[in-house]
């Protein structure tokens, strides 16, 4: 078995590639990373405005000095890549404007309630993609979209649907870039704009997000934000739900593996939530979890390194697994339930019927769910997602003594409910 070998690019890709390259010599400050950048990000994300529009430094500018200087010294980027990351903390110092702003005109929103969302977590390359966009076919339950997750004061919940549909096709025009640019993603991880997507590409306005590092190798990002309090990130998260929340009865059902970091404020942000976690034999989730990261980070970087990136997965995954036990053994009033991915392949309707069960809903049709899924997104549809331990020098039997401290607890009962 050879190393990870990233996917070959199109001529189309390699023009944008080209084109990109010729504007940095043109325009080197639009793909400025590092301390230099700060004030250049501050300024597109604030649209001149200065940081005052931002509250709280402490909240937002360590965050954007350290993913700047781990982009700049850790990133390997090309040009797209510096251009990309660039524009991500610039993107989300404007989303916490924008939020700010809208909660400011529309000060009731902090006050409306969230009802319990089911919030699916667990590690890379679970299920947790199929069955979150699963659960978003019944009418009762109601997944966020790119749109809302990027813009969320742009698609508030009281928005008249003719506008709503309006301003959603208006952010689906066009082409989804990241298609165009490495289309080996839609096999490992397809996205679209009208797919349900991952709550982390609405975190991040504190600078603070575990999904800045799928996309980009950012370990000295990493390794600080594995210290810090994502409180204040989960409570935007909670503002997010709430400004998208059209109060019509539906429940939120939301997924990112990123949650198993922070399971601890996922439960005190949203009390009497039902908290999913997906198992799945450990080599089979660090090692598809290593390929999807190899393949994300390969659009923005052309020297990807198969076994540094199963280095960085298997760390980052003990860690997660190990924050997320602690967690649960201190958890207060959520209801935890546990999928093991095999039983989800084996037989899905009894696996999301035990699931209504946990989260106190009757069962809706989902036999006919599943149908109307794999009829519309056929599992391999988009191509076969292949990988093996090698091509990220994971050694299988020393992965599984590594992470014995979690394969040991898997022994749980199905669901459980712990009560302060």
């Amino acid at each position: 078995m050879t190393g990870w070998v990233a996917p070959l690019r199109t001529p189309e890709a390699l023009k944008a590639y080209a084109a990109a390259e010729q504007d940095r010599t043109a325009r080197p400050d639009r793909y400025q990373l590092g301390a230099d950048a700060i004030d250049i990000v501050i300024g597109r994300g604030t649209r001149g405005a200065g940081a005052a529009i931002l509250g709280d430094p402490d909240e937002w500018r360590p965050g954007l000095a350290q993913y700047l200087a781990s982009a700049e010294a850790d990133g390997r980027l090309n040009a797209l890549g510096a251009l990309t990351a660039q524009r991500t903390a610039a993107g989300r110092l404007a989303a916490r404007a924008m939020m700010t702003r809208y909660l400011q005109e529309h000060p009731e929103t902090e006050n409306r309630p969230v009802l319990p969302p089911i919030i699916i977590t667990g590690g890379w390359r679970t299920g947790t993609t199929f069955l979150f966009r699963l659960l978003d076919r019944d009418p009762r339950l109601r997944a966020p979209l790119p749109a809302e997750l990027g813009a969320p004061w742009r698609l508030p919940g009281d928005l008249d649907s003719e506008e709503r549909d309006r301003r959603l096709e208006a952010a689906a025009a066009g082409q989804y870039m990241l298609h165009v640019l490495n289309p080996a993603m839609a096999a490992v991880h397809d996205s679209g704009p009208h797919l349900p997507e991952e709550c982390v590409l609405g975190m991040g306005t504190t600078l603070r997000n575990w999904g800045f590092a799928a996309t980009t190798r950012l370990d000295s990002y990493a390794s600080w934000l594995a210290g810090q309090d994502l409180a204040p990130e989960y409570a935007q998260h909670r503002r997010m739900l709430q400004i998208l929340d059209a109060r019509d009865g539906r429940r939120w059902v939301v997924k990112a593996p990123a949650h198993t970091a922070e399971l601890s404020h996922v439960i005190a942000t949203y009390p009497g939530a039902c908290i999913v976690q997906l198992h799945r034999d450990i080599v089979e989730t660090v090692t598809s979890g290593a390929s999807l990261f190899a393949t994300y980070r390969s659009t923005y970087s052309d020297h990807v390194d198969g076994v540094d990136v199963g280095r960085f997965q298997t760390e980052q995954t003990e860690l997660w697994l190990r924050r997320a036990l602690d967690a649960r053994a201190t958890a207060s009033a959520v209801t935890w339930h546990d999928v093991q991915y095999r039983d989800l392949v084996a037989d899905p309707e009894a696996t999301v019927q035990r699931i209504y069960a946990a989260a106190q809903m009757e069962p809706p049709d989902i036999a006919g769910m599943l149908a109307e899924h794999h009829r519309a997104q056929p599992r391999d549809g988009k191509g076969k997602h292949r990988y093996e331990p090698a091509e990220f020098g994971i050694d299988p039997a020393e992965l599984r003594e590594r992470m014995r401290f979690y394969t040991e607890r898997l022994a749980l009962p199905a669901s459980h409910h712990y009560v302060p």
